[in-house]
């Protein structure tokens, strides 16, 4: 494997037994657990049904999250969103902010630069849609 196709690491701290690395595609599951757990996030990168095992076996750019690091190694993450039809997007979306900021910092030790959420879509719940479906449909006349 080159260079150019190795996956982005960080380094977290260095003591004196050596190095120690957390692999940009575990602080992207991170990410998305922390924004599932967030009332009004329905999904992330475009799935509704998400597995543990899903979260970190994919690229996180494949699953809605994009993890960098600025000019003094703080974190920018990137994150892509499914919210849930009636939510208060903008304050879901702060709450999904400080969750990923606060997880991280937790897990990791390591500072949050910027929390970028895009709203990619709304998803009407199941039982509104179908009783939108059932009032528009064509019904016969009723005799008495």
């Amino acid at each position: 494997m080159s260079n150019q196709d190795a996956i982005p690491e960080s380094i977290e701290d260095q003591n004196s037994l050596g190095e120690i690395k957390i692999n940009h595609s575990v602080i992207a599951g991170i990410v998305r657990l922390a924004a599932l757990e967030i009332n009004g996030v329905c999904g992330v990168g475009g799935s509704f049904v998400v597995g543990l095992a899903e979260i970190f076996s994919k690229k996180e750019s494949d699953r809605g999250v994009k993890v960098s690091e600025d000019e003094h190694g703080y974190y920018v993450i990137e994150i892509r969103l499914l919210m849930e039809f009636g939510t208060d997007l903008a304050k879901t979306a702060y709450n999904v902010q400080m969750a990923v900021r606060d997880r991280l910092n937790q897990m990791t030790g390591k500072q949050v630069a910027r929390v970028n959420v895009v709203i990619d879509g709304v998803k009407v719940p199941e039982s509104a849609r179908q009783e939108t479906a059932e009032a528009e449909w064509p019904r016969p006349p009723t005799t008495d």
